[in-house]
């Protein structure tokens, strides 16, 4: 994929996904009474839009070929060597998906329902800067360690891997509900600071971009140390299906050498006779 097609990929899925993830409270506010959920069962609500969520944004991310809408998925699965963006594929993918976020938040809030306009707000810092940046690292190296798991170590199956996506992530949601937000996702975060005019400061830039890259960075660590790397195992899995290839090759070549034998024999025979 070349370059302006990976922006307009990256900022495209993000734009969706900072505008629907910003209302699914909303959304889920709204259908509860009518599925007579409402009160604390919305809770289930909620996760089944989060599961549908996760569905569709997994399978546009294959259709856009590998399109992703957070910063800190793109460095860590091309760090670990699983996708082939270099650094200036990055530097172009990055400010796309935060221009792509910007779009999103601002597209929500001006088609948002007034009764559901106080439900649009975007991860806040509700600890000392110290701490949230600890919160933002910690959770961002728990879920991309899950997902690099889930992805390339995890359950054959494409619905166990989305499932284990889905219960890690409503789970560190919760977690850092009360420190962060969370975000463990920069540009999302940067779209919300953005439209607070808040997205200069240091408070955002340490919490919402070096937290999470550090905890990124430890998480593609921990990854090759517990299953290997995968750049590894990417050469080991290509010399095995090039062994594999000269061994089929070699075996219809022996193959066609007894039938050439087998038939210069049955000439011979028919000449002598």
């Amino acid at each position: 994929m070349g370059l302006a097609r990976k922006a307009v990929a990256d900022a495209s899925m993000t734009f969706l996904w900072a505008s629907s993830i910003a209302s699914l409270g909303a959304v889920a506010k709204a259908i509860a009474p009518s599925l007579g959920l409402d009160g604390p069962r919305t809770v289930y609500v909620i996760f089944a839009l989060v599961s549908l969520h996760i569905f569709f944004f997994g399978f546009l991310g294959e259709v856009l070929g590998g399109a992703s809408f957070n910063p800190t998925a793109s460095v860590a699965f091309a760090y670990a060597g699983v996708s082939k963006d270099d650094l200036l594929t990055l530097a172009v993918a990055i400010p796309a998906q935060m221009v792509g976020a910007v779009g999103g938040v601002l597209a929500i809030q001006q088609v948002m329902p007034k009764q559901y306009q106080h439900m649009l707000e975007g991860p806040k810092l509700k600890v000392p800067l110290q701490t949230g940046v600890i919160a933002e690292a910690i959770l961002t190296f728990a879920i991309t360690l899950i997902v690099m798991w889930a992805l390339l170590r995890g359950p054959r199956n494409p619905i166990a891997k989305t499932f284990c996506i889905i219960f890690a992530t409503i789970a560190l949601v919760g977690a850092g509900g009360a420190y962060t937000g969370p975000a463990m996702n920069p540009a999302n975060a940067f779209a919300w600071a953005f439209v607070a005019n808040q997205h200069a400061s240091w408070e955002h830039f340490a919490v919402y971009w070096v937290g999470p890259m550090i905890g990124t960075i430890f998480a593609v660590w921990a990854f090759n140390l517990l299953f290997g790397s995968q750049i590894a195992h990417n050469k080991a899995a290509a010399a095995k299906t090039t062994k594999a290839s000269m061994k089929e090759d070699g075996e219809a070549a022996k193959s066609k050498k007894v039938k050439s034998e087998d038939s210069d024999d049955i000439s011979n025979k028919l000449k002598a006779s």
